[in-house]
């Protein structure tokens, strides 16, 4: 399989992971046998780190609230940003940990049952970590478009019609 074909099953397993391989194989214009073992390959190399169903919670669970905080960090000849990364993606509520370029250095986005839950989390685990300097909370009101995929019906337009 040439690494064009290869980045292309990527995506597909990407957009959706329930695609057999037969239908990969059809798709790409490849073999069964070779998709299957690219992919095991994939999955034994730590490539692919897992499959996920994209979930609109805002139609499932009300009490859910998600948070992003923007967090800096001061800098420490001894600890980089993997390992403040690394203390902080071991807490369960937190969902992902980036480091980004910019005003902050790394973005957390933290799940919780309740405002007051994830407002506990940043006050007394995130803010209490060596060389955190400071942190802001952004807590999600709505969300539209997750992973590619518009989470949204679509068919609720809102606007009135005029007929002549």
């Amino acid at each position: 399989m040439g690494p064009e074909h290869e980045k292309d099953l990527l995506k597909l397993l990407q957009e959706n992971a329930k695609l057999s391989y037969e239908t990969l194989a059809t798709m790409l214009g490849e073999e069964v046998e070779t998709v299957r073992q690219r992919v095991e390959s994939w999955e034994q190399d730590g490539i692919i780190r897992g499959y996920a169903a994209i979930v609109n919670w805002d139609r499932v669970d009300e009490d859910r609230v998600t948070a992003i905080i923007e967090v800096t960090v001061i800098p420490q000849r001894s600890v980089g940003f993997d390992e403040v990364a690394r203390r902080i993606y071991r807490f369960p509520e937190v969902q992902a940990v980036l480091l980004l370029s910019g005003s902050y250095d790394l973005q957390v986005v933290v799940e919780g049952h309740r405002i007051q839950e994830v407002a506990r989390f940043v006050s007394e685990r995130l803010a209490a970590i060596d060389f955190i300097q400071s942190t802001t909370t952004h807590f999600i009101l709505k969300t539209y478009k997750v992973d590619g995929v518009v989470l949204e019906d679509g068919d609720d337009d809102q606007r009135l019609v005029i007929t002549p």
